[in-house]
Parts: structure tokens; sequence; C-alpha cells
């Protein structure tokens, strides 16, 4: 059986406040345990209403630190830059004075900047509190695409790579993403996913029905380290 928990919402507003809210109360849980906290958070569309939310809620952000699950190689100029969509959208308001993280930096391409990416990560006071996925149409979720050039080896539990390049024909941009194992050491994992279609293909994933069975996705709900919750609207 998976160890995977599904909350259905009618709206994304309601979503939103109920996932900030729960989001909130484990990083006060780190505040509390260990004097600081640590989120990893998705980029798209889907988790705007979330991050516009859960910037509003009171909590001690000056101790919180915010970094991405992944990121397309751009700068934070750049209009698909996730580091530039959560400035706009959770770095604002009371979370305005967290610490941001990003995975971006200068160098040319993710292998040439991976060294400096990974001694930043390295540096992040793990476990997460929270980290909080997306999925794609096709079933990615981070940067784990289909046919991605280092698939294998970010999906591999037994791998001590914290971030890793990412190339594949659905990704756009080349990515850096967080590893899986480094993204399971957290003590609350979310799956954020909005429509009938992406709820269709989450089924098809945990029961891994077909094409479906080799979905990327697949990987982070049939592991056995951290339960998985579901947040799902229409």
């Amino acid at each position: 059986m998976l160890d995977v928990t599904t909350h259905g919402f009618t709206d994304r507003q309601t979503l939103a406040r109920v996932l900030a809210e729960r989001i909130a109360d484990q990083l006060r849980a780190g505040l509390a345990e260990r004097g600081q906290a640590l989120l990893a958070v998705s980029g798209g569309s889907t988790p705007l209403h979330l991050f516009e939310r859960l910037s509003q809620i009171a909590l001690d952000w000056s101790k919180v630190q915010i970094t991405l699950v992944d990121e397309r190689w751009v700068p934070d100029t750049d209009e698909r830059s996730n580091a530039r969509l959560v400035q706009q959208h959770l770095l604002q308001h009371a979370a305005a004075a967290a610490r941001f993280v990003p995975l971006y930096d200068q160098a040319p391409t993710p292998e040439a900047g991976l060294a400096e990416v990974e001694a930043r990560v390295a540096a992040l006071p793990l476990p997460f509190d929270a980290v909080i996925l997306g999925m794609g149409p096709d079933g990615h979720t981070a940067s784990f695409f289909p046919g991605g050039d280092h698939l294998a080896e970010a999906l591999d539990l037994a791998g001590t790579a914290h971030v890793l390049p990412m190339r594949a024909a659905g990704a756009g941009e080349p990515r850096i993403t967080f590893s899986l194992p480094t993204l399971l050491r957290t003590r609350a994992l979310y799956l954020h996913i909005e429509g009938e279609a992406k709820r269709d293909l989450l089924a098809d994933a945990r029961l891994g029905l077909g094409e479906a069975a080799q979905y990327p996705v697949r990987a982070v709900l049939t592991q056995e380290r951290v339960p998985v919750a579901v947040y799902w609207c229409p």
C-alpha cells in the first residue's frame, strides 16, 4: 500500500488557505524545535494562490529559509524564472523577511554552476520542514522529466548528490533540480495539483497503469521514507 493521502477541495482559494495554514504550522514547529525553519517550493502557475496566502501568515519569517525544488537555468530577470515567481508572489508581506536561497548562479550552464549550487544547498539546515511538489502533464515532478539525461541518478534513493543538472526534450531550458533522496529529507511532503486531467494522471501513476508506470512522479508516490499528502482541486 502506498503511503499517500488525498485532500480534495472544491476551489483553489480554499485549497490555498488550508495548505498554507498547514505549511505555516510545519514552519512554526521547526522554529520552536530548532530556532529556524526550511521550506522548498515549486514553480509554475499552480502555487500562485498558495504563495500569496502563505506570504500573509504571521510567523517569524526572519528565521525561515526558502529554496526551490528545481529551477530553469535562467536569471531571475527572465519571466520563466522560478526565483522570479517566488520573489513576486511569496517573498511579500510578512514573508518578505525570509531568506531566499536560489538554485541559479551566473555560470553559463547548470553543469558549470553545479559545484557552486551544491555548496550553497549543502549549507542548508536539512531536513526540510516542508517540501511542496507539483506535477506536469507528462508525469514529471521537480525537474524529473521523462527521458532526462540525469533522471536515473536523480531518482536513485541511494544517491548522494544534493542537486543535479537536467536536460530533457520536455524541459525547455536546461534545469537544475534537487535529487529525490534530498527532497525526501523532510518532515512533510506535499503534492499540489489542480485540474481533472492531473487528478486522473496521478491516479494512473499511483496504480502503475500503462505508460503511467514510467512517470517520474511514481517514484515519489512509491517511496517509503516520507508520507505524501496530495492537495487537489478542479
